[in-house]
């Protein structure tokens, strides 16, 4: 028998605000006043404090002194220096990888094709990003997973922008198929050839 542990009430407002941020429900630049969160879910507003402090150590907010918490704004200059660090990255990752399958790789994909219609884009996010950190996993560099979680935060954000470039979720899913299989197949410069183009960030 498997025991579930029970979501306190932070966790569970924590889970709330985390889905509408990454479903662009809330925007970015938007604040998040404690009160109005509070009056909103029915919670005491430490609960909403603690919940605000999550997602702001999870890099999806920021609070500067005597102002609320907030969404950061990722702009279109900040999407490509971001790239810029994740290529050499994801460079690394595709040489170890190259000729292998990823199950865990395979199994997000598989859970990101089998999102209903309706499912919010946070769901989406999560399925990506679970798809590539997957991959940089498999690398087997404790030091390069380091690194690539350092831009965790800002990539789930700029995820975010890919609600409006991909319409189509099948799309995405094709896109990323593909991708998994080359790197499947190799050989080393298909894998790193592959990523290389993959990491070209589409434009809203």
């Amino acid at each position: 028998m498997t025991s579930l542990r029970p979501v306190s009430t932070v966790q569970a407002l924590a889970a709330a605000l985390r889905e509408r941020v990454l479903s662009g429900d809330i925007g970015p630049g938007a604040f998040l006043p404690e009160q109005e969160i509070s009056a909103r879910y029915g919670v005491a507003r430490p609960t909403v404090r603690e919940a605000l402090a999550v997602l702001v150590h999870e890099g999806l907010l920021r609070r500067e002194r005597n102002r609320s918490a907030y969404v950061p704004e990722v702009t279109s200059a900040d999407l490509a220096d971001l790239m810029y660090v994740r290529r050499p990255l994801e460079d690394l990752m595709a040489q170890a990888v190259a000729g292998r399958r990823v199950a865990a790789a395979d199994a997000a994909l598989d859970r990101l094709g089998s999102l209903p219609p309706d499912a919010p884009w946070a769901a989406v996010v999560a399925e990506h990003m679970a798809l590539h950190e997957a991959l940089v996993v498999a690398a087997g560099s404790p030091r390069l997973e380091r690194l690539y979680g350092v831009l965790a935060a800002e990539t789930r954000l700029g995820l975010v922008r890919l609600r409006d470039v991909y319409p189509d979720r099948d799309e995405l899913v094709a896109e990323h198929r593909e991708l998994l299989e080359i790197i499947a197949a190799g050989p080393e410069d298909a894998a790193r050839q592959a990523v290389r183009e993959h990491l070209h960030w589409r434009e809203t």
